[in-house]
């Protein structure tokens, strides 16, 4: 296999399902070059890739995990990814930043939609990836051709089998390499054994052989001629298209192995060594700008000791500690294998580090020698948030802390988002689901020993009237000795059209009110509509002012505030109030296979279905659109997962107010009532 040494360092992004495998295959990967002595393991908490105390804790991957090795005398980063979909946006980051990515998949047909939103990501950016399926071991009587074609159901790219596996009774014991048409036999924690090609696997390798020469001639006119006379390609030449086509995200060439046992990993090893693309190739079509140095942030962490860290790929020239990078000191260089570090003098194009104390830079920023250029145009968006939890401090001395340290776990995960409710008065979290926002949770426990306490946030109510008042009068007075207190007002209420907000009107005729206390008299009313007769805020709403008296000495601004305060306590009772439910326009996404179980899940949570249509740049996708009540969206998310196989997702905006009877409206005053009595 022709390969020309590579001077400049390379990063492989390991990506895939939850539960696929790939901290396991980033375990074997460093074991294989020698990077650790002894494999861990994700079940005993000891792998390099899940060193955080949430990922022990959940025996999953709950951020990028950074780690380096050397191969046949060349240097590797590893990016191990989440899998979980709720920290799609970590993943994407991290994609930013390799030459190559790996998806892990597991052999499961059933489980091929799970990697659709995966493979989307990575053709719409043009990222040159690989296809590891893993646990091969565990196949059964399922066949591979089987498990490829249904993962090119949600391919837009080309899949290319490069191995085929034989078996040795029920069990796949190795496989045979379509290009040089080696067979390997599996051993189990070691490098696989050349072997005679058994007879049982000839005409399939044969067979497959034809078929990955034919995918390759589709971009190579040359390859194609010498198919169509027969005559036999160089295995040189087979390996050039390859790395060609990998390079220009032309094809997803497909492997097979197991990272428990190690099998396939070497050879895993080998194609991204001669294959994968190198980093001035990447840079090149990632249109990262020239400079002397540049460099581009893809992940910030608040490390205990160390303070910031920045995570980031050298595009071009060399990082050096304490130079001026991106208008900021480089307070440090580091090598990240897990959590640990090793402090370096300088890093090349290629490496990725941690670089430490950048405290203005965020995820996405290219730094150069003459400044920080801010985040490029295709650095992934930030996705909508779909849930949502109100926190609070469980000791009220940290309400403060909390919201410092709110600030800072944003700015390692932007995709969290954090309001402090202007209708309920809640501070409210919002994420990617539960376990997003737990894992949220836990760090600001451990990290910034803030504990806290988490709830459903209240939906957002508010009341209005069916029927105005044409005149009331209300008359405040209070004698104390010295000055008193005076105001007198006649008010008008009357209801406004839905979405009108509040309105008031002076329609004070002979002065029978100062001017100078009239503003008062506004100030009180919206005062009290803050909390109606229902205990929700009150809109929709006009009042006039057509009336009064004052006194010379003990009228006041104050004694007007109050009087008005007093007149709508009294007059809105009377006014037919009437609860006001948000509704939101809820568009979700869904593969078309779910789309009726997504219909009868709207239809279950008191929504509006409004229609569905293909949703735009995905096959075999739909978007389903609907009105819903913003009381059934708070675990939607959890039930449209659970139907879906993890892919649905949902995003939303505010359509309107609408009126609430009956019970739930009853259950909605109740609850309200019993938490102003508890505030």
């Amino acid at each position: 296999m022709p390969h020309s040494q590579v001077s400049t360092a390379r990063c492989a992004a390991l990506v895939g399902p939850y539960l696929s495998g790939k901290t396991t295959l980033l375990e074997s990967l460093l074991f294989a070059t020698g990077a650790v002595t002894r494999k861990g393991s994700v079940r005993d908490g000891n792998a390099v890739g899940d060193s955080a105390p949430e990922a022990k804790a959940r025996q999953m991957s709950v951020e990028v995990n950074l780690a380096h090795a050397e191969y046949l005398g060349e240097r590797w980063h590893f990016l191990d990814c989440p899998g979980s979909v709720e920290l799609t946006y970590e993943t994407q980051c991290a994609l930013m930043a390799c030459d190559v990515a790996v998806i892990v998949a597991e052999p499961s047909a059933e489980r091929a939609v799970l990697l659709a939103p995966l493979f989307k990501f990575l053709d719409d950016n043009q990222i040159p990836h690989i296809l590891f399926i893993n646990k091969v071991d565990t196949l059964g009587d399922l066949r591979i051709r089987d498990v490829v074609q249904a993962y090119q159901a949600v391919s837009s790219r080309p899949l290319v089998l490069r191995e085929v596996p034989f078996r040795e009774g029920d069990k796949i014991a190795g496989y045979v390499d379509l290009v040089s048409e080696r067979a390997y036999h599996f051993n189990p924690h070691k490098p696989s054994d050349l072997v005679q090609m058994p007879d049982s696997v000839k005409e399939r390798e044969s067979e497959a052989r034809q078929e990955m020469l034919e995918a390759l001639a589709d971009f190579d006119d040359g390859l194609l001629e010498q198919l169509l006379e027969d005559v036999r390609p160089d295995p040189g030449k087979v390996y050039e298209d390859f790395a060609k086509d990998l390079a220009e995200d032309l094809i997803v060439p497909v492997f097979l192995g197991s990272a428990e046992n190690d099998g396939g990993i070497r050879r895993l090893l080998k194609a991204l060594r001669h294959e994968g693309p190198e980093v001035t190739s990447t840079a090149e079509h990632r249109l990262v700008p020239e400079g002397v140095v540049v460099a581009q942030v893809f992940k910030n962490l608040n490390a205990a000791h160390a303070g910031k860290l920045s995570f980031a790929r050298v595009w071009r020239g060399t990082v050096t500690d304490g130079m001026t990078l991106g208008g900021e000191r480089v307070s440090g260089v580091y090598h990240m294998m897990g959590h640990d570090q090793q402090k370096l003098t300088q890093a090349a194009a290629g490496e990725v580090v941690a670089l430490g104390r950048l405290e203005k830079v965020k995820a996405g920023d290219i730094l150069t020698d003459k400044g920080n250029d801010g985040a490029p145009a295709n650095w992934p968006e930030v996705p909508s948030p779909v849930y949502g939890l109100a926190v609070n401090a469980e000791n009220r001395n940290d309400e403060v802390k909390l919201t410092g340290a709110i600030q800072k776990l944003i700015e390692e995960d932007p995709s969290l988002r954090f309001e402090q409710s202007h209708d309920t008065g809640e501070m409210v979290i919002w994420g990617h689901g539960d376990i997003h926002l737990q894992i949220t949770m836990d760090r600001l426990r451990s990290k910034y020993n803030v504990p806290v306490k988490g709830k459903p946030p209240q939906v957002p109510y508010k009341e209005t009237i069916r029927k105005g008042v044409p005149e009331h009068h209300a008359r405040f007075k209070r004698q104390t000795g010295g000055h008193g207190q005076f105001a007198d007002i006649v008010i008008q209420v009357s209801p406004q059209p839905r979405g009108s907000g509040f309105s008031f009107k002076d329609a004070i005729v002979g002065g029978v009110v100062p001017r100078n206390f009239i503003p008062a008299v506004e100030a009180g009313i919206r005062e009290y509509t803050v909390q109606g007769p229902l205990g929700f805020p009150v809109v929709d709403f006009a009042v006039s002012l057509t009336g009064g008296q004052y006194h010379a000495v003990d009228s006041s601004e104050m004694a007007f505030k109050t009087v008005a305060r007093q007149a709508m306590q009294e007059a809105l009772p009377s006014c037919e109030p009437v609860l006001l439910e948000p509704i939101l326009q809820v568009c979700i996404a869904v593969p078309s296979e779910f789309t009726p179980k997504v219909q009868r899940l709207v239809s279950g949570r008191r929504g509006q279905i409004l229609g569905f249509d293909a949703r735009p740049g995905w096959q075999g996708w739909d978007e389903v659109k609907a009105y819903m009540p913003q009381a059934e969206i708070h675990d939607l998310i959890v039930e449209l997962r659970s139907l879906s196989l993890g892919v649905g997702t949902f995003t939303w905006t505010f359509e309107r107010l609408q009126e609430l009877t009956g019970k739930m409206a009853d259950k909605a005053v109740e609850q309200r009532k019993a938490a102003l009595a508890h505030a």
